[in-house]
């Protein structure tokens, strides 16, 4: 299921949704995404340049992310009701680092209509598990700021555990907050050297 989901467009098929990479044609399902969900993920992100919310600035954006999963540097996962081609929500893999770390950072984000129905948590679970079997990483990351009470669920319930506590760790919305660094081991990992 995993394996060849860099080399075409395969797909994670998770009961009633899809998992898969970003393509450049999904420019304007993307945009979409993010100009439905803007006053929504609004206090959970880094502000954006009003080019993030335009197909031009996603066409970029989609060239750059290709170039990314091609050099095996970062992955761009879109979540997809079947049938649908409307992006429901994204998990991306970035900062990957290998030797002598294998570790990566792990971030995500889910439409607005599509909250408390467990669909991050299958996604997440999917994504960690192909970047430990198919990519070789023993450990990833993620960090929440404490007051976000579903993001601390979703990691809890996908096994990530609370390492500690990073003052000021990211410049969210024009404010330096607060961070709860999470992580994961691979309990399977093994040298690939």
């Amino acid at each position: 299921m995993f394996e060849s989901i860099l080399n075409r467009s395969a797909v994670i098929d998770l009961d009633e949704f899809k998992v898969r990479l970003i393509t450049p044609k999904d420019v304007k399902a993307i945009t979409a995404y993010y100009q439905r969900n803007r006053a929504f993920l609004k206090p959970w992100e880094p502000l954006r340049e009003e080019a993030f919310f335009t197909e031009v600035g996603w066409e970029i954006r989609l060239d750059q992310l290709v170039q990314l999963h091609k050099h095996k540097l970062a992955y761009y996962f879109v979540i997809q009701e079947k049938g649908s081609q409307e992006i429901a929500g994204v998990v991306n893999y970035s900062n990957l680092v290998r030797h002598p770390f294998y570790a990566c950072h792990v971030g995500y984000s889910l439409d607005q209509s599509w909250q408390g129905r467990g669909v991050m948590i299958k996604a997440l679970e999917e994504t960690v598990a192909w970047m430990f079997k198919e990519q070789g990483f023993h450990r990833i990351m993620a960090a929440y700021m404490p007051h976000n009470k579903r993001s601390a669920a979703v990691l809890a319930k996908c096994g990530f555990e609370a390492e500690g506590r990073a003052k000021k760790y990211l410049l969210i919305n024009g404010q330096w907050e607060d961070h709860i660094l999470t992580a994961r081991m691979n309990p399977d990992w093994a040298s690939p050297v």
